[in-house]
């Protein structure tokens, strides 16, 4: 039965269709925050905080910056439930594409099984006309010595 159907699919292309709009969007945002680009804005933001903290809003949010501690926390309170989102989704997908290669392996294992007993049947024929041959020559050599 498994060699007759055909096993492989696309994980990736099938686990797109079936994602719903919210774990797209996790995905998204966690290629978005875990990418360089995020980590320099990011670091840039903070700096000029500081400096606009520190020279033109003195009282807005004085040193030790508590109101930027508490937006730091509240962003990593976001970010991690929304990473642990695309995580699992992520493990989904591996380990449907794990399910997938046993199925190929499975498939290409019984495969090369049925080739190897057709190669053997082969071999088995050809040695039986090699002696078929060898007899007809055995006897065409004795009647042409006669």
């Amino acid at each position: 039965m498994l060699l007759e159907e055909n096993i492989a699919i696309d994980v990736d292309k099938e686990e797109e269709q079936k994602a719903s709009f919210k774990e797209k969007l996790a995905d998204k945002l966690t290629n978005v925050a875990g990418s360089w680009s995020f980590i320099i804005i990011f670091i840039l933001f903070l700096i000029f905080w500081m400096i606009i903290n520190v020279t033109i809003f003195k009282d807005l949010d004085p040193y030790p910056f508590i109101l930027l501690n508490l937006l730091l926390s509240c962003l990593a309170a976001l970010q991690a439930p929304i990473i642990m989102m695309s995580q699992n989704r992520q493990s989904k997908k591996d380990s449907l594409r794990s399910r997938q290669d046993y199925k190929t392996d499975l498939k290409s294992e019984l495969i090369l099984e049925e080739i190897h007993d057709h190669i053997e049947n082969v071999l088995k024929n050809q040695k039986k006309l090699i002696k078929l041959l060898e007899n007809l020559n055995d006897e065409s050599s004795k009647e042409i010595d006669k």
